[in-house]
């Protein structure tokens, strides 16, 4: 079964809550441990244009956020439940969200 690293950016604020989230959707599972997380914390810049509908800041002027960077593993057939998750907690209207596939070197 395929795995994958999730990397999600979020105000510092919410970060805990959202942490809280992915892990009980099925993400953070490392052997007999889940909710396994690693964050680093950083700066968040960005620019609502118009149409958007910022939580944080204004259409047109430059922002700038406390966020947690926040990295966790995912099984196959979690991510589906895991996205979810992030979309139904995350503040923003489009959570910065990567997600890369594990390879296994043998």
């Amino acid at each position: 079964m395929k795995r994958y690293k999730i990397v999600v950016y979020v105000p510092e604020k919410d970060a805990e809550k959202l942490r809280e989230a992915i892990g009980n959707a099925g993400a953070g599972i490392i052997g007999n441990y889940s909710h396994c997380t690693f964050t680093i914390k950083g700066t968040g810049r960005f620019k609502p244009l118009a149409g958007a509908n910022p939580t944080i800041g204004e259409v047109g002027k430059l922002e700038e956020v406390s966020e947690d960077r926040i990295e966790t593993v995912c099984e196959e057939d979690k991510l589906d439940s895991v996205l979810k998750a992030i979309k139904e907690v995350h503040p923003y209207e489009g959570p910065a969200t990567d997600v890369y596939v594990i390879e296994v070197i043998k």
